[in-house]
C-alpha cells in the first residue's frame, strides 16, 4: 500500500501538470469571440396619409445580421476545450491525491496526518477539492485555475522529492483522539487558507491591471475574472477557514492542557499560530471596515498565509520544540 501511494502521488502531480498546461493555453487563447456587425437596416417607403411620405422601420425592417469571424471562432473553441481538458485533469488528480492519502492511511493504519509531508499532501488535496467545489458554483472563474494548479504542481512535488518520509508509527504524544479532532481541522483551514491566497494574489494583480498598470506582474492578470469577482472569493474562503483555524487552535490548547499539564506555553508552533490568528482576524475586521481599502486588507490575508508557511516549513525545519513532529532529518 505504500508503494501504491507513492505512485498515486506521482500520477496526481502528472494530472495537476497537464492541467495547468491546458489552463495555460486556454489562458493564452483569449476570450475570443465571432465578431457582430450590423447589416444596414433597410428604409421601407410607406404610403402616407394624405401624400407620399416616407418612414423608416416598421415591418419588415432587417434586424443586425451576426456574421461570425471564423478564425475567432475556432480559436474560442479550442481554448473552451481547453479549460474544460484543465478541469477534467484537475478532477483526475484529485482523485489520484485522494487515493494516495487513503492508501497511505491504510498502509500506516492511522490517520495520514503524522508528519510534515502527510500534513502538505492532506492540505493541498482540500485545497485542489475546494477549487473544483468553487468551480461547481461558480464556472466563470475557471481561469483563475492556471495559478492555483500552478500551486499544486510545486507543493505536492515538493512534498514528494523533499519531505518524503516513510511510514512510521506516531509518535506517543499523538496517539490521543485529540489528534484527530486537532489536526483535522487544522489542516482543512490550511487547505482553504491555501486556495483563498490564491484569489487575494489574483486580486491584487487584476485590481491594478484595472488602473491601468502594465508592468509585470499586473500584465499577468490581463484574462483574469474581474477584481471585484476575486476579492468577494478571497473573503468567503478566508470567512469560512478562520472559525474552523480557531476552533483548531482552542483544541489544540486543550489537548496541550492533557498532554503536558499546561494549555499554551509559546513553543514556536504555538507562536506562529497566534500570529497567523491575529493576521487573519485582522484581516476580517479590515475587509469589514469601509475605510480600509481593499488592496490593503487583501495583502493581510497574503502576509497571513505567509505566516502559515512559516509555521509549516520554517518551525518544523529550523526551530526545535514540543511539536517537532516534522519527520525530516
Amino acid at each position: 500500500m505504500s508503494a501504491l501511494s507513492d505512485q498515486l502521488v506521482s500520477f496526481a502531480i502528472l494530472a495537476y501538470l497537464v492541467a495547468m498546461i491546458s489552463h495555460a493555453v486556454e489562458y493564452a487563447l483569449g476570450n475570443s469571440r465571432g465578431r457582430i456587425t450590423a447589416a444596414p437596416a433597410r428604409e421601407l417607403v410607406g404610403a402616407a396619409v394624405g401624400g407620399g411620405a416616407s418612414t423608416t422601420g416598421g415591418v419588415g425592417a432587417q434586424a443586425p445580421a451576426v456574421t461570425g469571424d471564423p478564425a475567432a471562432e475556432r480559436t474560442a473553441r479550442r481554448a473552451r476545450l481547453a479549460g474544460l481538458v484543465a478541469v477534467a485533469a484537475t478532477a483526475l488528480g484529485v482523485l489520484l491525491h485522494l487515493g494516495a492519502l487513503v492508501t497511505r492511511g491504510i498502509a500506516a493504519d492511522r490517520m495520514p496526518w503524522g508528519n510534515m509531508y502527510e500534513f502538505v499532501l492532506t492540505g493541498t488535496w482540500i485545497g485542489a477539492a475546494a477549487w473544483l467545489a468553487v468551480l461547481w458554483k461558480r464556472p466563470q472563474l475557471r481561469r483563475l485555475g492556471l495559478f492555483l494548479s500552478l500551486v499544486m504542481v510545486l507543493l505536492v512535488a515538493i512534498a514528494e522529492l523533499v519531505l518524503y518520509t516513510p511510514i512510521v508509527p506516531l509518535v506517543p504524544a499523538l496517539n490521543s483522539y485529540w489528534f484527530v479532532i486537532h489536526v483535522s481541522t487544522i489542516v482543512f483551514a490550511s487547505g482553504i487558507f491555501l486556495l483563498g491566497a490564491v484569489p487575494a494574489a489574483a486580486f491584487l494583480m487584476r485590481s491594478g491591471y484595472e488602473r491601468g498598470k502594465r508592468s509585470f506582474p499586473y500584465t499577468l492578470a490581463k484574462r483574469l475574472p474581474a477584481a471585484a469577482a476575486l476579492e468577494r472569493l478571497t473573503f468567503v474562503l478566508h470567512a469560512f477557514a478562520f472559525p474552523v483555524f480557531t476552533f483548531a487552535v482552542i483544541a489544540g490548547a486543550i489537548w496541550a492542557e492533557a498532554a503536558w499539564g499546561r494549555p499554551w506555553g509559546w513553543d514556536p508552533k504555538e507562536t506562529w499560530s497566534f500570529i497567523s490568528w491575529v493576521i487573519y482576524a485582522g484581516y476580517l475586521h479590515a475587509r469589514a471596515t469601509p475605510s480600509v481599502k481593499r488592496n490593503v486588507a487583501t495583502w493581510l490575508a497574503i502576509v497571513g498565509f505567509l505566516t502559515m508557511l512559516m509555521n509549516l516549513f520554517g518551525v518544523n525545519i529550523f526551530f526545535e520544540g514540543l511539536h517537532s513532529y516534522g519527520g525530516l532529518d
